[in-house]
């Protein structure tokens, strides 16, 4: 398992997990959003369907996810992520990755056990299990990494606090009670 230092690459060289905008991005760079694509490619090529609930969710759930990872992809491929301190990407990240995970998984059961054995509907399946096994390891990646930036942020307001507390030189008003 790697340290928080080696997650965090070299100044000006992009780290292993962080290829897309360097260091700074949370984003795990993986095959997701194409496996996303693909699945809903082969879902949308079934012209007719007996009961369509399964397919229709699985529709929505490969286009959204599609959609959602896509836009985080363009958002930390072009630094965008920067502009908005005040927004947790580790977490956000991660709670994408990991519902991508869980409905990617329960639509590709429901469509498995209600198609019709097309080849559509088969390689949307296949595209479908693969699109969770490619979002499962991004969220494996996004927890590890998320729990790295949390310890890092308990370490520094430990170390923030101690610093300060021993700061009394430069507080007059401690003095003041102290003599």
């Amino acid at each position: 398992m790697r340290s928080g230092e080696e997650l965090d690459g070299f100044e000006g060289e992009a780290s292993s997990t962080s290829m897309i905008s360097g260091a700074s991005s949370p984003y795990q760079p993986t095959t997701e959003p194409i496996l996303a694509l693909i699945a809903f490619i082969c879902i949308e090529t079934i012209m007719k369907c007996s009961p369509c609930e399964g397919l229709y969710f699985f529709e929505f759930v490969s286009c959204s996810a599609f959609v959602v990872t896509g836009v985080l992809l363009i958002m930390f491929g072009l630094n965008l992520h920067m502009r908005i301190p005040q927004i947790n990407w580790n977490l956000t990240d991660l709670v994408n990755t990991g519902l991508s995970t869980f409905f990617f998984f329960i639509a590709s059961i429901v469509l498995a056990a209600l198609n019709h054995r097309t080849g559509a509907e088969i390689s949307a399946v296949i595209f479908g299990f693969l699109a969770t096994a490619a979002y499962g390891v991004n969220t494996f990646l996004a927890v590890q990494k998320w729990r790295v930036s949390v310890h890092q942020q308990s370490t520094n307001d430990y170390i923030r606090a101690r610093t300060e507390s021993r700061d009394v030189d430069s507080r007059p008003e401690i003095q003041r009670l102290d003599t």
